[in-house]
């Protein structure tokens, strides 16, 4: 089931050769940094160009100051970074201001995380102008918030451009309350398999959403005019205490944790999993990782092994960063993040 014939990056991960195999194929993951590079990305890309020697150094630390300030960054920009590569490619369009850019779209509706990388790209303009890329801060960036909050510190490999052009007609992030038979197709059409979608999901162990997307469940699933079945009841009790039902235009649309009694403390932990398998989740799309044979079984195995997790994330997250990159003479190295270079 969970063959992989892509290598990522520069870790070397045996074939899995079923889910009942998942604890020993990823206790196999070692340094392999001779591999072939994917998508024209290169490990230490500004090293060996010798263009921005320390970028990597300038973005850890700066990453490092926000976060001490701040532990919401590493929830907003894991969700920055997937709003940015699953809809045209890992090339920061996301980060394009404009009446009708990416950032406009009504799935993007509460992104956060643009000021961080704003900072960040600000110190490199200083350091090293016109360089380093804003698609390359925001992998760099989203690396190092995670393992602040206990992921692994994982290599990740650089030299993308930045894309001209950003529009909320390509936006199609899907719904958080589709199936996991659908989510699935949609993670496949981005190159990612079943191991990816169910490991990445994991990032909901932080970070919150607001009570719009998970009203439905709470109050008229499927317009039956009663809760999600498939919701634990005393959660459901404690979440409509947080989510009232909308019943007039105007009326507010509070946040929620997206893993009640973990969430607070913005730490990546497999908590997410266990709250899955005792209906708890707070997403449809969570809950839903309990209805595929291969979904559960991974949700499981993870649930019980943080250390699995944390492995598959390394590679997931990569596999994610790697999709439709520009390199070379494509997109450009913008000097603000926000807007394209002068012609």
């Amino acid at each position: 089931m969970m063959m992989r014939s892509q290598i990522s990056f520069v870790f070397l991960v045996l074939p899995c050769l079923g889910l009942v195999t998942l604890s020993l194929c990823l206790g196999f993951v070692s340094a392999a940094s001779s591999l072939p590079q994917p998508n024209k990305l290169t490990w230490h890309y500004y090293k060996i160009h010798n263009t921005c020697h320390e970028a990597e150094i300038y973005v850890r630390h700066q990453v490092q100051l926000l976060w001490n300030k701040d532990k919401t960054i590493t929830p907003k920009l894991l969700r920055l970074l997937y709003s940015d590569c699953f809809v045209t490619g890992c090339d920061a369009s996301v980060l394009l201001d404009g009446p009708n850019s990416e950032k406009t779209a009504p799935q993007n509706y509460g992104l956060g995380g643009f000021v961080f990388i704003d900072k960040v790209k600000s110190v490199l303009e200083e350091r090293c102008p016109g360089v380093v890329s804003c698609a390359d801060i925001l992998n760099l960036a989203a690396r190092d918030a995670v393992h602040l909050a206990g992921a692994p510190s994982y290599p990740v490999l650089t030299g993308r451009r930045d894309g001209l052009t950003s529009s909320k007609s390509s936006v199609d992030l899907p719904s958080p309350s589709i199936s996991w038979q659908a989510a699935l197709t949609y993670f496949k059409s981005r190159g990612l398999d079943v191991l990816d979608m169910t490991t990445l999901l994991g990032a909901h162990s932080m970070g919150k959403t607001h009570c719009r997307y998970i009203v439905d469940r709470l109050y008229n699933f499927n317009n039956t005019g009663k809760p999600d079945p498939s919701m634990e009841r005393s959660f459901i009790s404690d979440m409509r205490k947080l989510c009232p039902l909308r019943t007039k235009k105007g009326q507010s649309d509070p946040l929620v944790y997206l893993n009640p009694g973990f969430g607070a403390n913005h730490t990546f932990t497999e908590s997410y999993y266990s709250r899955v398998l005792s209906h708890k989740a707070v997403l449809g799309i969570d809950q839903q990782l309990l209805y595929g044979d291969d979904t559960k079984e991974i949700t499981k195995e993870f649930a019980a092994g943080f250390e699995d997790f944390r492995k598959s994330f390394a590679l997931s997250i990569n596999r994610m960063g790697a999709y439709q990159v520009l390199t070379g003479n494509q997109g450009e190295i913008r000097k603000n993040c926000r807007i394209p270079n002068k012609k």
